[in-house]
């Protein structure tokens, strides 16, 4: 029996990406941080800021969803219709399955300059507060590489906060400085990735196996077969049988998607 070389490309592929996104997504750890938000130099409608939407319980790993950029996503259609059954359970589950937003900038970290462009993620309650000054007329554009402000990320770890995760807030330095005098940072910034090469964008039909994937695997396996529990109170004869297999839990979803 002959190896599976595709198989074999996919993975190699695979670790190629989380390698490259280990050594450009900046996650701070506890303590203080100076920064710079760069410009993005590709396509993005908030530039600096890149809104994308992932699954996080579909996989061991997050699943970027194409509605990040505008494309339909089998995993939020099937959420939706979720949602709609008129039942409790049915709504909640759907909304387990819809995408959670994620915000990233391009940023060079001080101290480590020469490490080029990395990118930093955050929630939403960062988002509205880095927004804010960037809609403030008194700081304006914090990325201009000329007269843009460092920014001071101080991140304290759940055994400081007392709380189950860590706190991140962020001071903004007073002054405008341009982003470096170093033209060797300078053209690294210039040349920094694209983040969908970071986090590629899955296909329909591969969200669609998630999906499936998911449903087979799911704890919740009972609670997925898709009919609303109002519909399950019907007399016996009318009301489906629960799905037994994961090809059952297949029917219930080509069913239903």
């Amino acid at each position: 029996m002959g190896i599976n070389l595709d198989a074999i490309k996919n993975r190699l592929n695979s670790l190629k990406n989380t390698n490259n996104r280990t050594s450009h997504i900046w996650r701070p750890e506890p303590g203080e941080h100076q920064i710079r938000i760069v410009p993005y130099l590709h396509k993005a409608e908030n530039a600096p800021f890149i809104e994308l939407y992932f699954h996080y319980k579909l996989s061991k790993r997050s699943i970027l969803s194409p509605i990040s950029f505008g494309r339909p996503d089998p995993i939020v259609n099937f959420a939706e219709k979720m949602k709609q059954t008129g039942d409790k359970n049915d709504w909640v589950m759907g909304r387990k399955l819809e995408p959670k937003m994620r915000t990233y900038v391009p940023v060079i970290v001080r101290g480590s300059e020469g490490e080029g462009v990395k990118f930093w993620g955050f929630g939403k309650q960062l988002y509205e507060e880095l927004l804010g000054y960037f809609a403030d007329d008194d700081y304006g554009d914090l990325s201009d590489v000329q007269t843009g402000r460092d920014i001071v990320v101080t991140v304290k770890s759940p055994e400081e906060t007392g709380r189950d995760y860590a706190e991140t807030t962020i001071r903004i330095k007073p002054n405008p400085s341009p982003v470096s005098s170093n033209p060797e940072i300078v053209e690294k910034i210039k040349q920094h990735p694209n983040i969908t090469e970071l986090y590629p964008e899955p296909s329909y039909d591969e969200l669609k196996t998630y999906l499936q994937t998911y449903l087979g695997q799911s704890d919740d396996t009972e609670d997925l077969n898709y009919t609303s529990k109002k519909e399950q109170t019907k007399s016996e004869e009318s009301k489906p049988a629960p799905p037994t297999s994961s090809d059952d839990v297949g029917v219930t979803f080509d069913d239903l998607f």
